[in-house]
């Protein structure tokens, strides 16, 4: 599912309670996109969006005299979990780890994409629920409704790296996916570091279905 095209569609100041970053949009074109969903067809065409919040230099020059890999966080937009503070899930948690260590680090950059329940949308998120609330797991609820386990491929926010020009990164996931999705596309992950928060006995089973069917790094 290649995209045809990826533009920056907008580059303004953003200060936040974590500290001053810039925030640019990006749009990318899939021409032909499969669906996730079986029993619904496919448009001809799908425009993709996401937003960088970047902070500091992050083509700064390393130790050894080539490029420093700035340290990178790809997150999915999920309003339940970062707007309203959900404990269904860790996304929230997982959002300020990310900021902090940003900051921390004094550069590093943001990739929030609009993949709202693994991609399946937002009102089928709220139906996931729904079944998830009478016995089924994350994954088994996305089958019922006829989805794909996790519908994203996270080629944008490799993209929008390459169009950065960060060639490498260190990358803030626990999710294996997301570094193979890099390293496919020619972004070098040189590190990857611990996503993992604390849980709640509302995620946990949630958190476990991540580690036990979908190899995410977590204890």
């Amino acid at each position: 599912m290649p995209f045809e095209t990826v533009r920056k569609v907008a580059d303004a100041d953003f200060p936040t309670r974590w500290g001053h970053f810039r925030i640019l949009g990006f749009e990318g074109l899939i021409a032909n996109p499969e669906p996730c969903n079986d029993a619904m067809p496919a448009p001809r065409q799908r425009i993709e969006s996401a937003v960088a919040l970047v902070m500091g230099d992050i083509h700064a020059t390393g130790a050894d005299g080539g490029p420093a890999a700035p340290i990178v966080r790809i997150h999915s937009q999920c309003l339940t979990g970062d707007v309203f503070h959900s404990l269904r899930c860790d996304c929230r948690q997982q959002f300020e780890l990310a900021m902090l260590a940003i900051t921390d680090a004094g550069a590093g950059i943001l990739l929030y994409e609009q993949q709202e329940g693994r991609g399946i949308g937002l009102m089928a998120k709220l139906r996931a629920y729904e079944l998830q609330d009478k016995g089924l797991d994350t994954i088994e609820a996305n089958l019922e409704l006829g989805y794909e386990a996790d519908c994203r491929r996270f080629e944008l926010p490799a993209q929008i790296l390459k169009q950065m020009g960060v060639p490498a990164v260190r990358l803030i996931t626990n999710n294996p996916a997301k570094v193979a999705a890099l390293e496919l596309a020619g972004v070098k992950v040189i590190e990857r570091i611990s996503a993992e928060v604390p849980t709640e006995p509302t995620n946990e089973r949630y958190l476990k279905t991540k580690r036990e069917k979908m190899g995410h790094l977590v204890s």
